[in-house]
């Protein structure tokens, strides 16, 4: 690692792609090359500083469209010594102002879609389309100057502001880049929010920043992203787009699927993050694309730590081995190693882990161990040094009867069936068994009066223990979800508790 008073490596990798003239973005606004995104950024930058050198660190919001004027205004707020804190167009305002008042946001960047009063006196609000013309040169940032704030869903209490340094993005970017060998003749399909890790550092800065080229969607559209492949060479999703993209295929005519498997087919990679992809779906995209997602595990906190290998043996339900200069162990609850196979907590440290949580000094210190950023995932290692997720310890670690059931174990079974869509399980509290074990279930259209909840129980106990097997499997037609498409686990429970 750098020292963190070392010049940005983030600055000086943005100023060598400055005179680069191959294309950067491309969206409904546009395109940019990256010369031109450089001189985008610099009138964002000169606007926000308005005669001074730096931001020193000030917290600047973004609210805009999937855009080139998004990419420009993020960039901008970077090299002039601010820290981005990107919004999300879902937001209601309510949401909006507790960030701007949490990040302590003095300035907010919006386009022509996004302006309207958040009713916060002391915020100066830029529209990115009328800023003037003109330029400032980078501001002098050091490695360990905070970079980016991105806030996390708030699933177990109100969002915390995850702190990421100038070297935690080039760290990122630089080594995610070269396991994927990305590289400036790619050109990467984008249709994952960007308020979130996934979709702005893992998808869209480690393609920029590799010199590629990104063709920003304005919304994920099933149709659209099948149509886009032919045109693309990498593809990054979550399984809930994988989930949508098969249904639109499996719905379609039989001439449009032969384009849209020749356009997969032709993609160099496609990977799958920000929950765990169930086995069904990677056999389903196998025999489309003729080889399953790359599947990868990371969070807010750390971006990507693990990953199944460009080459080599893809393991479906592994979320591979430690990038290059990213140590990972799997620990028991004293901090100890634990034996391959046997579960334990995954802890992270490296170049790539944040910084801290913003003014929550508690919480920072609460999720490192000795060095050790403590996930709060249970996994398993095998003798080959993969990691097998087993769930996130708090709502996917199971304990009814005495014994610990992953629920994840529980969904693959259950996703097996060909009337299964989509499926949760969940815990909730029961005063015999601790923990009833419920499944929600999502049955393809097709199924929807030809299965019952009890049927899907005896399909379970044919795969699975007679202690796994769900207590109930309720039919339904959607899973809660937040903006990445993940199933929040914690509100499906509160609505099943309510739900008598």
């Amino acid at each position: 690692m750098l020292p963190a008073d070392a010049p940005s490596p983030w600055i000086a990798r943005r100023s060598q792609l400055a005179i680069n003239t191959r294309p950067a973005i491309v969206a409904e606004d546009g395109a940019l090359t990256h010369q031109e995104l450089a001189l985008r950024a610099g009138m964002v930058a000169a606007a926000l500083l308005a005669g001074r050198r730096s931001l020193q660190g000030e917290a600047v919001a973004l609210l805009a469209r999937p855009s080139c004027t998004w990419v420009a205004g993020f960039l901008g707020i970077l090299e002039a010594g601010g820290v981005a804190v990107p919004l999300s167009s879902h937001y209601t305002d309510r949401e909006i102002l507790y960030i701007l008042q949490d990040a302590e946001v003095k300035v907010l960047l919006v386009d022509g879609a996004h302006v309207r009063t958040v009713g916060l006196s002391g915020v100066r609000c830029l529209t990115l389309e009328d800023l003037p013309m003109g330029g400032a040169p980078p501001a002098s940032c050091t490695a360990g100057d905070r970079a980016l704030m991105l806030y996390t869903s708030g699933t177990t209490g109100k969002p915390k502001g995850v702190v990421l340094t100038h070297q935690n993005l080039e760290a990122q970017t630089r080594l995610l880049g070269e396991a994927w060998r990305i590289s400036e003749t790619d050109r990467l399909l984008h249709a994952l929010p960007l308020h979130h890790m996934h979709g702005v550092v893992i998808a869209l800065l480690t393609t920029l920043q590799s010199g590629g080229s990104t063709e920003l969607l304005p919304r994920f559209d099933p149709m659209a992203v099948w149509d886009g492949f032919a045109r693309s060479t990498v593809w990054m999703g979550v399984p809930t787009m994988y989930h949508k993209l098969l249904d639109a295929f499996e719905q379609a005519p039989e001439e449009v699927r032969r384009r849209w498997r020749e356009g997969a087919r032709g993609l160099r990679l496609a990977t799958s993050g920000s929950a765990a992809l169930p086995a069904t779906l990677a056999t389903r995209w196998e025999v489309i694309a003729g080889v399953v997602p790359l599947e990868r595990f990371g969070m807010t906190e750390l971006g990507v730590a693990l990953t199944n290998p460009l080459d080599g043996e893809r393991k479906v339900g592994s979320v591979g081995r430690p990038l290059s200069g990213v140590e990972v162990q799997v620990v028991d609850e004293e901090g100890r190693l634990v034996a391959p196979g046997e579960p334990g907590e995954i802890v992270v440290r490296g170049p790539t882990v944040f910084a801290g949580y913003h003014r929550r000094g508690d919480a920072t210190r609460e999720a490192f161990r000795g060095g050790w950023f403590c996930t709060g995932d249970t996994a398993t290692l095998d003798q080959e040094g993969y990691v097998r997720i087993l769930g996130r310890t708090s709502v996917d670690i199971l304990k009814s009867g005495g014994y610990k059931l992953s629920a994840l174990e529980i969904e693959e079974a259950l996703g097996e069936h060909p009337g299964v869509g989509e499926v949760a399980v969940v815990g909730l509290p029961d005063e015999a068994w601790g923990q009833r074990v419920v499944a929600a279930v999502v049955p393809r259209s097709s199924w929807t009066q030809r299965m019952t909840g009890e049927e899907l129980r005896a399909f379970c106990r044919e795969r699975l223990a007679s202690y796994k097997v769900p207590k109930q499997i309720l039919l339904t037609e959607e899973l809660p979800r937040n903006a990445m498409g993940k199933i929040v686990k914690q509100a499906l429970v509160e609505r099943l508790r309510s739900q008598g």
